[in-house]
């Protein structure tokens, strides 16, 4: 397992969220990233996935 961050930007690039969470492979953690941005209602906003290990896995803008 790996450790991945989920984090969500405002316009003004205001952090609205930063999770830390585990995940099984880079897919898995896209899937876990994005529902946890649709379940605080932040999937419109500018947001990205990455591996503590420091690699992106999703990004959006």
């Amino acid at each position: 397992m790996g450790e991945y961050i989920v984090t969500a930007f405002d316009s003004k690039g205001k952090t609205l969220l930063n999770e830390s969470f585990e995940a099984i492979s880079d897919n898995d953690a896209k899937s876990i990233g994005l529902r946890k941005l649709k379940g605080e209602n932040l999937h419109g906003y500018p947001a990205r996935v990455t591996r503590s290990s420091a690699g992106l896995v999703y990004f959006h803008s």
